[in-house]
């Protein structure tokens, strides 16, 4: 079931009299995680136009297809007048004084994908910072196009088609990630993908670096760069339980 909330039109500063408000809608979609999704919208709103939800609770099986939750988000997006998307996961926060930085995006010579600093939390304030996980950047902020148009390309694709028609620029702004904080979640999600990409097609560096902390280095979130609302973990694994789900699989 998708779900469009359209927020009240916010006065506009006099600066931006002479040019167009871009519409910001946030994208994301929700099951195993449910219950994260108030602090999410808690997170996002000074940011965000409005957001487009789907409810993914009656889908069947380990999980749904990706590709297909994408495309109808992006729609529904589009069908809303986003001008453009902000693709999100509940279990994702940006750092406080992204609103004022993101709109200042907006506003590009040509048509641009953002990319955020990923930082995977192993404690509600702190992130890892060796190797692959001091580098990673998703392009989440995408001006809007026609769903139609996004390939397939399996699990962990892009949100938006890499055919050129955006530039992809780097910020420098970090999107924290909660999921990683509990290790019995970062086990679950190592299994989880071996399980449902066991020939490593979608991600040829596999999925065992998520449960391996060797050498790990970590490094406190900085003064001002902080999330809210504060997180605190419950310890729930926020997926599928594997073990589970196999068991009653026919």
């Amino acid at each position: 079931m998708i779900t469009v909330t359209a927020k009240p039109q916010r006065r506009r500063r006099w600066r931006d009299l002479f040019r167009r408000r871009q519409t910001v809608l946030a994208v994301f979609s929700y099951r195993y995680d449910a219950h994260l999704v108030p602090d999410l919208l808690t997170n996002i709103d000074p940011i965000v136009d409005g957001w487009v939800a789907l409810d993914d609770r009656a889908s069947t099986g380990i999980v749904s297809s990706e590709f297909e939750r994408q495309r109808t988000l992006i729609g529904a997006a589009r069908a809303a007048g986003a001008d453009w998307i902000l693709a999100m996961d509940p279990d994702e926060r940006f750092e406080i004084g992204a609103a004022t930085a993101i709109r200042r995006l907006l506003y590009p010579r040509k048509p641009t994908a953002w990319g955020f600093n990923l930082r995977e939390l192993y404690e509600p304030d702190a992130y890892r910072i060796d190797g692959i996980w001091g580098q990673k950047v998703r392009y989440r902020l995408f001006p809007v196009f026609d769903a139609a148009e996004l390939p397939d390309r399996g699990m962990h694709a892009c949100w938006y088609p890499r055919d050129g028609r955006y530039l992809e620029r780097h910020c420098d702004l970090n999107l924290y990630h909660l999921k990683m904080i509990a290790p019995a979640r970062r086990l679950a999600r190592r299994d989880l993908y071996n399980h449902l990409d066991p020939e490593l097609r979608d991600q040829p560096i596999g999925y065992d670096y998520l449960a391996d902390e060797q050498d790990a280095r970590f490094e406190t979130i900085p003064q001002g760069r902080a999330y809210a609302p504060p997180h605190h973990d419950d310890g729930g694994l926020w997926m599928a339980d594997l073990a589970a789900a196999v068991q009653t699989e026919p």
